[in-house]
């Protein structure tokens, strides 16, 4: 009987092992692209970093250590760039989150139409940021585009959205919330889809209205989701760069420089390779610091729920 379970118990070992051994197998050549796609580059911008660029070669030579990364953090249009994209971020990400679930929840409900408004919502997601960023600036013009002809058809003055520093920031705000603000609709819709039913169903028949369905049964359960949406969302805005580029190219001014710009601007302008690196890298250890908090944060919310 001893030897008959230990024989059992030493099946069971092998057996998960060899499940273990199958899982890592089938994960190999996708851990092989990312190691080739992702390691060296990310090698290659390190040793960068610590290095003095030839420009001559466009190649490292020599080693100065921490110099380029005193010289960025020494740098104000660096800590300008963080605190514009930072301005970006706290607007921008909680905008998009809440018109996103509210929109998801009403084109949830049963009415006529809802098929059309839902495949309109799906139209800017599948626009390129940067023709996205060209079309809003035409259409942004202060002097030619339709935005200021409708306005000032109600009686509004014209608004040099472009031009003025704190719209152009409004600008950028919204044409990001315009491009992905379906993204959200889309993770949203299907949580929805999601939910029991069988939690409506006792609601309705204990006389609860839409609204207390809303705040007690919709919301909290969708908590998670909007937790893990904020995290997804946060590492793509982030990034933000090509709509700043074609809207408002960081202006007027610096209004609008958004970090991804300052690196771009440093290394392609100006030519300081190695600089641009270690922004680079700091700004990618301070993505990981708070991607990190996030995603404690958001796991602790399903803890919760």
């Amino acid at each position: 009987m001893i030897s008959s379970t230990g024989s059992h118990a030493k099946g069971a070992h092998w057996g998960n092992l060899r499940d273990l051994s199958a899982r890592w197998w089938f994960m190999t050549p996708a851990a092989l692209l990312l190691l080739a796609t992702l390691a060296y580059p990310i090698a290659y911008t390190v040793y960068i970093s610590f290095a003095e660029i030839n420009l001559g070669t466009f190649r490292p030579q020599g080693w100065v250590g921490w110099n380029n990364y005193l010289n960025v953090l020494e740098d104000d249009r660096f800590w300008s760039a963080i605190a514009i994209t930072g301005k970006y971020l706290v607007f921008a990400l909680p905008l998009q989150l809440v018109l996103g679930f509210a929109i998801a929840i009403l084109i949830n409900v049963e009415w006529a139409g809802r098929g059309i408004v839902r495949a309109a919502f799906l139209i800017p997601l599948a626009i390129a940021p940067v023709i996205a960023g060209g079309v809003w600036r035409m259409l942004l013009d202060p002097l030619w585009g339709i935005v200021n002809y409708t306005i000032g058809m109600v009686g509004i003055g014209a608004i040099d959205w472009l031009g003025d520093p704190f719209w152009a920031m409004v600008t950028i705000i919204f044409i990001d919330t315009w491009r992905w603000t379906p993204f959200v609709v889309l993770i949203a819709s299907a949580a929805l889809l999601s939910l029991p039913r069988e939690l409506y169903e006792a609601a309705e028949i204990d006389g609860a209205s839409r609204w207390a369905m809303l705040w007690h049964i919709t919301l909290p359960l969708l908590i998670p989701v909007i937790a893990a949406t904020f995290v997804v969302r946060w590492l793509g805005a982030v990034k933000m760069f090509d709509i700043a580029m074609a809207a408002t190219n960081g202006g007027p001014g610096r209004a609008t420089s958004v970090i991804n710009m300052y690196i771009y601007e440093e290394a392609f302008r100006g030519l300081r390779f190695a600089e641009s690196s270690a922004a680079s890298m700091l700004i990618l250890i301070l993505t990981m610091l708070l991607t990190a908090v996030f995603l404690r944060s958001a796991r602790y919310f399903e803890e919760r729920h």
